[in-house]
């Protein structure tokens, strides 16, 4: 049988116009874009019609196998346990892999995390690791398992090695406005996961203002999609829907971020930021075997996380990964920009809303992320809230703070930012950040921590 011959153009065409694209079609157009024989704008043209018309399942799984095929996998085979991960579909201070990683290592299950830089309004965990000094996260394959065998998790990024055609895909759709596409978004975690050598999977799905996924019946459909492309494709799957109408923590920035999550390590439990950490947390353990029962997990890792066994894995990792571990002892080796610009309340009240979407913006304008794929990030600059949504406030009360690089750009964002704090008389409703994990029931509460 003669072999079909493909063209980008037609390939485009027949996806504008609705069709299901063949697995063949997948995989030529994916292996002709990661060798750079595609040219950008045309795989840019693609992602656009995929995003207006969709993928189905099948379609979904044949991108993913062809995404993850386009590098090497890992087995991971010296590591004879389960090895779960954890993926967040991307939010506005969002440094919960900082702390979830190291605090579920501590208590003996492997995490071998690849992990994505700052995407549209949100931040990456690459970007935040990177205001480490010294710390990789571009480590080869056979570093990458070293340090998962020996520290229990290792956190890194998508080298020429691991789905290099995820990386490419990722950065066109940062800046095609491509990004809130249920399967793009998919394909583009589960090929990094089984790429990696996860055998298992927590998904923190967020919907709301700051989230690409608007609402829970945006986030179920997602993560439906998710079970069933990872079922196919052989891999354990938990998925938890969390709010992200408001930043999460304190703290939106890259060394701010981690400055506050070393914070979180030494036992100073900030509502959100602890209540989803072991929420997630105990979901891992129980998808790797280590406990049964919900309750048991989060016994675990309260004590880690209090005992300190979650930071001393964290400082573990930062040596094992070339990073100055000094800066576990103190944070404030982390340095801040200089330019700092306070945001103080314009009426007397309670905090209603953070738009956390708007946050976002303001942070790539501060310089935090990236507009286009070819900007630079200052792991400096950031944003800290003084008071989150709840809070009594005064007239002229100090409510965040902002860090910049310059004096105007600090001017510029900090009326931007006060723009994004609404206050009123009347104290807001307070909704717990967990919503509760999918099943093929619906979803189903999950108690407090």
């Amino acid at each position: 049988m003669a072999r079909r011959t493909f063209s980008a153009a037609g390939i485009i065409a027949r996806k504008q116009e609705g069709h299901t694209l063949t697995r063949e079609e997948i995989e030529w157009w994916v292996r002709g874009s990661t060798r750079a024989e595609i040219p950008d704008y045309q795989t840019s043209a693609l992602l656009m019609a995929v995003y207006f018309r969709g993928m189905n399942v099948r379609e979904t799984c044949h991108l993913t196998s062809a995404m993850m095929a386009s590098g090497k996998t890992l087995a991971l085979k010296s590591i004879r346990d389960i090895k779960v991960d954890k993926h967040s579909t991307g939010g506005v201070g969002d440094k919960i892999s900082l702390i979830l990683g190291p605090l579920v290592a501590s208590v003996g299950v492997h995490i071998p995390m690849i992990s994505g830089r700052a995407l549209g309004h949100t931040g990456g965990t690459l970007d935040k690791l990177d205001s480490i000094p010294g710390f990789k996260t571009n480590l080869k394959v056979g570093a990458f398992e070293r340090t998962v065998r020996k520290v229990g998790i290792s956190i890194i990024g998508q080298t020429d090695e691991i789905a290099p055609a995820d990386r490419k895909f990722y950065a066109i759709r940062d800046v095609t406005s491509t990004v809130r596409c249920a399967p793009l978004i998919v394909s583009s975690i589960l090929s990094k996961k089984i790429a990696s050598g996860a055998d298992a999977v927590v998904f923190d799905i967020k919907c709301g203002e700051g989230a690409f996924m608007k609402s829970p019946r945006e986030a179920k459909d997602l993560a439906g999609l998710l079970s069933k492309v990872a079922g196919n494709l052989g891999l354990k799957v938990s998925s938890i829907i969390t709010r992200m109408d408001e930043p999460l923590g304190a703290c939106v920035g890259n060394a701010i971020e981690v400055r506050e999550s070393i914070e979180v390590l030494r036992g100073k439990l900030v509502g959100d930021l602890t209540d989803l950490s072991l929420t997630l947390g105990s979901e891992m353990l129980m998808l790797a075997g280590r406990v049964k029962r919900r309750e048991e997990g989060l016994r675990l890792l309260r004590t880690a996380l209090l005992g300190g066994k979650a930071l001393q894995k964290f400082k573990e990792m930062v040596e094992a990964q070339g990073g100055d571990s000094r800066i576990v002892d103190d944070p404030r080796r982390l340095s801040l920009a200089k330019h700092r610009h306070t945001v103080k309340s314009a009426r007397a009240g309670y905090i209603t809303d953070i738009d956390a979407l708007e946050v976002g913006r303001i942070a790539v304008v501060l310089g935090a992320g990236r507009a286009r794929v070819e900007d630079s990030v200052d792991h400096s600059v950031g944003i800290e809230f003084l008071k989150k949504k709840g809070s009594r406030v005064k007239k002229g009360e100090a409510v965040s703070v902002v860090y910049a690089g310059s004096s105007s750009k600090g001017r510029q964002c900090a009326r931007l930012l006060k723009a994004a704090i609404r206050v009123s008389s009347r104290k807001p409703n307070l909704r717990r950040i967990v919503i509760g994990r999918v099943t093929p029931k619906g979803i189903v509460d999950l108690p407090g921590v």
